[in-house]
């Protein structure tokens, strides 16, 4: 595992010692890296969904109404639970 040596501001250096006394989790590194997963977690999820969105604009348009695509939308919805 690769070591680094950051500085934190007094805030998110105190913020850090709380997750860690509240026993969340056993170490600042722990708090750290969880934070690194959601958010590159968060990144796949916007880039996921702006792919999505170029693809619906190169798409074109659609003669369905719009109560018809929230129709389908929540069909598809109950689908994937």
């Amino acid at each position: 595992m690769a070591r680094q040596s950051i500085t934190f501001t007094p805030p998110n250096d105190d913020w850090l010692k709380v997750q860690v006394e509240s026993q969340e989790y056993s170490s600042k590194s722990e708090v750290v890296n969880d934070l690194i997963r959601k958010a590159r977690h968060q990144h796949e999820e916007v880039e996921a969904i702006r792919a999505k969105l170029i693809r619906a604009e190169k798409s074109g348009f659609t003669k369905l109404t719009p109560e018809i695509i929230r129709e389908n939308a929540k069909k598809h919805l109950k689908s994937n639970d």
